[in-house]
């Protein structure tokens, strides 16, 4: 069988059974170029996108790897997906997504047998300084390249040029040989007999799953109402919420649609827009805005953060009628719960995705949810619209993307204690190997738990990055706690005054702030390992699992072990020995510090504090997506770290008052306490007597606040940093942090707090103050308090 005959057989197959196939093309770039086009001609496969840096195959689109996100949404008879400027896991998962049934995924590679230890574009982004490009391992690729080898629905032919032009040699047909299907044609979608939707909403809908998803939403009609719909890609869930936005907007409702971004939206707002039309609505889209008006109702877009601002103040003029989250997996649990505040929601998430998994919604946020004062619905879409089920290209990718990977279930580790686990160093190559994959799996399972965007880049991180490494705990083989470290500084002093002037250096988040924005030129030096991800089982949750592996992984790089890399720490008494481990990844060299960066919030930096990290720095921007500052923290392991730490602590108590008025003056006054309590830093009560006057008259007589500030300031954080000698309460600590600290307007404090008056709120402000100056004042505090405390 030639290539044209092999591509008509794939394609036919293909359309006979509603699935996809995939012919892998490997061998020299222009010579696989060549052939695609040859395939795709004889296929008669005519809408084709390709990914590829260069032009490589006549397409309808073409777009770089980098910006495959573009294609989400979009279907095509064809994807062409070119790695032989790079291998991006990301895009391989997004390629096979855009590929209809009855279509071609079309891979070209350099050859197979060497193609995992060449390195490429995207080995580049693994390769953070001080590592080289040769340092980057090829393990994610020997695996790739195994399963292309082993799953049903995949072809591969060698390609390769010759005096006589283009030859192919097939390897491997990719035929399934299938059962006959008996084709009939699809039942029609009836609405439900007391549907409130206009008919056409559900003539829109392709499947019973995709109709009754939409049925579930006429429930955001009522208040306080939640619909869940989860799905893998492909189900059709963004088509259901755009088709529900529609018919909420032609009732005349005002719909906010949420999402990471408008692109992961946009195909809900093309489902409102055509359903619009279908029913011969007059209707005005607003392009710019992303706003479709339709009479008096309205569906328009927001950012998560945006959205969340928007249904907080349930009296607005901007408060949306109904919310719509689209990609909800791909969104942290602290921002979501910020969407329950009674506005009727719906959340549509994506149980195995390219931008987030939905199992950390799932276990995380479902509980939050039905705590809650709502009432929920939930619909789940299994049948596939694009394809159908079994398809081998899914299971295909499932598997080398390990888009399915799970944590160990519940019943095999719920008895797992600090004492019965064992402290481990997974080794990559170890993880991929056929008949390991299993622990793979469920390691990578955790991690996707742990974060709410970990993609199939990651996967490949986690395999081939030099500067990565994994540990675990163990119960009965199987992870029960799973950290992602990242090796960062040990660079050379060229490479510090080059970021000291400005250049950035990817891999290394702590020496990059703390040496580009902080202005420490030696931040660098010291060599430190940063918790990428850290993630305990939801089964044995608060059982101290973290803070034990937190623990192993100080102990083991700490000083006492002599070298960077040594052996596994002793888990203590009652544990089980560590296991023997494989040769270290990184360079054998001292350790100076573990350090840490994250989305703040009070619990996670209450964590972090229990564990010995310090905080040395609070962002002045929040993240897009989660709308959170991100902290910085360091535990120092040896005298070299704790120098560093040391001074970015001082450094940062010397400037946080400044930010907290100005740039930081929106973060959560609860963020603000966790940060500042988790400090090892002090701000030094340097108050004149005059200063100490001016907060002595206004604790105990007719002082006042405004006319100086900044006593009440340094009073506030040396408070907050120090440990609260004054014995404040939460609520006088919110209002030191909004009032002394952030400086906002006594009504909004007043209305923030709760307090029942501004007075009432003055009137504890000047409690506060009496407990700072009865903890800290001296002589001319005292005096001027006995002034008017008939002393």
């Amino acid at each position: 069988m030639d290539l044209p005959g092999l591509a008509e057989r794939l394609v036919a197959e293909a359309r006979a059974t509603d699935e996809r196939r995939l012919l892998v093309l490997h061998g020299p770039r222009d010579a696989c170029k060549r052939a695609a086009n040859v395939a795709l001609d004889a296929a008669g496969l005519d809408r084709v996108a390709v990914l590829s840096e260069r032009d490589a195959v006549d397409a309808t689109t073409r777009r770089p790897p980098t910006r495959s996100g573009d294609l989400l949404g979009e279907t095509y008879d064809a994807t062409v997906v070119d790695c032989h400027d790079a291998c991006q896991p990301n895009a391989l998962g997004r390629a096979a997504g855009t590929v209809d049934g009855g279509g071609l995924l079309v891979v070209l590679a350099p050859p197979l047998d060497a193609w995992p230890d060449r390195r490429d574009g995207f080995d580049e982004s693994l390769a953070v300084p001080p590592f080289a490009l040769d340092d980057v391992a090829g393990v994610f690729r020997h695996r790739l390249v195994r399963t292309l080898r082993a799953h049903p629905g995949v072809a591969i032919a060698a390609v390769a040029d010759t005096d006589e032009g283009v030859t192919v040699d097939i390897e491997r047909d990719g035929l399934t040989h299938p059962a006959p299907r008996l084709v009939t044609d699809d039942p029609a979608v009836e609405p439900p007999t007391d549907a409130v939707f206009p008919r056409a909403s559900y003539d829109a809908c392709r499947t019973s799953d995709q109709a009754d998803a939409v049925a579930a939403c006429e429930h955001l009609r009522e208040p306080e109402q939640a619909v869940v719909l989860t799905a893998d890609r492909g189900r059709g869930k963004s088509s259901a919420i755009g088709l529900a936005a529609g018919a909420l907007a032609l009732d005349a409702r005002d719909v906010l649609v949420a999402a990471p971004g408008y692109r992961n939206a946009s195909e809900a707002f093309d489902r409102a827009r055509e359903l619009v039309a279908s029913v011969g609505a007059d209707a005005e889209w607003d392009s710019d805005a992303h706003t479709l008006r339709v009479g008096e109702g309205r569906v328009r877009f927001a950012g998560p953060p945006d959205a969340a601002e928007a249904v907080a103040a349930p009296d607005a003029a901007t408060t949306p009628d109904v919310l719509l989250v689209d990609e909800a997996a791909s969104l942290p649990v602290r921002l979501l719960e910020r969407f329950l505040t009674g506005v009727p929601v719906a959340f549509a998430t994506t149980v195995h995705g390219y931008e987030g998994a939905g199992r950390g919604f799932d276990v995380r946020f479902r509980g939050r949810l039905a705590d809650s004062d709502y009432t929920v619905t939930d619909r789940t879409l299994d049948e596939p619209i694009r394809y159908a089920g079994g398809d081998p290209i899914e299971v295909w990718s499932f598997r080398a993307l390990m888009l399915g990977a799970r944590p160990p279930v519940d019943d095999i580790v719920v008895d797992a204690t600090p004492g019965t686990t064992t402290y481990e160093r997974l080794d990559p190559e170890t993880l991929a190997a056929p008949g390991e994959e299993w622990r793979l799996a469920e390691a990578f399972g955790l991690l996707v738990l742990a974060h709410y965007r970990t993609e199939p880049d990651d996967l490949a991180r986690l395999l081939d990055a030099p500067n990565v490494a994994v540990r675990a705990l163990t119960h009965d083989g199987h992870p029960v706690a799973v950290a992602l470290l990242a090796r960062e500084g040990g660079l050379p002093a060229e490479r510090r005054a080059r970021m000291y002037e400005g250049e950035r250096v990817r891999g290394n988040m702590l020496p990059d702030v703390l040496t580009t924005q902080l202005r420490d030129e030696q931040a660098g030096d010291p060599v430190g390992i940063r918790v990428l991800r850290i993630a305990t089982h939801h089964a044995v949750r608060s059982e101290g699992l973290g803070s034990r592996l937190l623990r192993e992984v100080a102990d083991e790089f700490g000083p006492d072990e002599g070298d960077g890399e040594g052996g596994p720490a002793d888990g203590g008494e009652g544990a089980p020995p560590a296991a023997d481990p494989p040769e270290p990844r990184w360079p054998v060299e001292p350790v100076d510090y573990l350090g840490v960066g994250y989305g703040a919030t009070p619990r996670l930096l209450r964590f972090w504090g229990r564990n010995e990290f310090r905080t040395v720095h609070l962002s002045t921007t929040r993240n897009d997506t989660s709308g959170e500052y991100s902290a910085l923290m360091m535990r120092p392991l040896t005298d070299a770290g704790g120098v560093l730490h040391d001074r970015s602590a001082a450094w940062f108590a010397r400037r946080i008052g400044s930010v907290l008025g100005d740039p930081l003056r929106d973060a959560d006054p609860d963020v603000v306490r966790a940060t500042l309590r988790a400090a090892d830093a002090t701000v030094p009560l340097d108050l004149s007597d005059r200063e100490w006057r001016t907060v002595a008259a206004a604790a105990y007589g007719p002082g006042m606040y405004a006319p100086a500030p900044r006593p009440f300031r340094r009073l506030a954080l040396h408070d907050l940093l120090g440990g609260s000698a004054a014995g404040l309460d939460d609520t006088e600590e919110r209002l030191l942090v909004r009032k002394a600290c952030q400086s906002h307007p006594w009504d909004d404090v007043a209305e923030e707090l709760d307090f029942v008056s501004r007075r009432a709120c003055m009137r504890a402000f000047g409690d506060a103050c009496v407990a700072l100056v009865d903890a800290y004042g001296g002589e001319a505090a005292r005096e001027e308090a006995a002034r008017y405390d008939g002393g």
